[in-house]
């Protein structure tokens, strides 16, 4: 696997750079590229030439899968790209926090709001009661401070009674007055 980023560059960025590629870096103005991030590793700097550009790095809504190929027939996955490098210009507002919220595509846009359920909002407290309580049932214990209620029919909630003592197994005798057999009586 390879490793691979997706750079979005402002347009004007863009035909710097298409133009330092197509010719040859000895003989280009515009110098070589270089990008820089702070500590964070969020932030940092993309510099053409002389002129840098304020560049942060975003969480993708969801994974790309990039290909390549030799002959134009088979497809070989190379990467799977969960980032992406946003170029902005100087003057331009910069994304807030740390997912891009729209794809690559415009089918895409407003991926995370439109395609995927929202967290549901968790109480801590209940989470940490739930998991006590399920350890406690796995190490063969039982829910402490649990009250279940049944609704009756007119709509009021009782709590339930508690259930009554399990029956010995007693065969039931048929109507020829003879106990019922299972297949595994007839092997005696």
């Amino acid at each position: 696997m390879e490793e691979q980023f997706i750079l979005r560059v402002p347009p004007s960025v863009a035909e710097r750079i298409e133009r330092l590629l197509n010719e040859n870096a000895s003989s280009s103005a515009d110098g070589a590229l270089d990008i820089s991030f702070s500590e964070d590793g969020r932030s940092g700097t993309f510099m053409i030439g002389n002129e840098s550009f304020p560049a942060s790095l975003l969480d993708l809504p969801c994974i790309v899968e990039s290909y390549k190929t030799y002959d134009d027939n088979v497809l070989i996955k190379t990467a799977d790209v969960g980032q992406i490098i946003m170029v902005k210009e100087e003057g331009d507002t910069s994304v807030e926090g740390v997912e891009y919220k729209h794809g690559l595509t415009p089918p895409m846009r407003d991926a995370r709001r439109r395609r995927f359920r929202r967290e549901p909002d968790l109480n801590p407290e209940v989470v940490a009661r739930v998991e006590k309580d399920l350890l406690n049932i796995m190490s063969g214990g039982t829910v402490e401070n649990v009250e279940t209620v049944v609704p009756e029919a007119g709509g009021q909630r009782k709590k339930n009674a508690p259930l009554p003592s399990a029956k010995p197994d007693v065969p039931t005798k048929s109507a020829g007055g003879e106990p019922e057999r299972s297949d595994s009586d007839d092997s005696m």
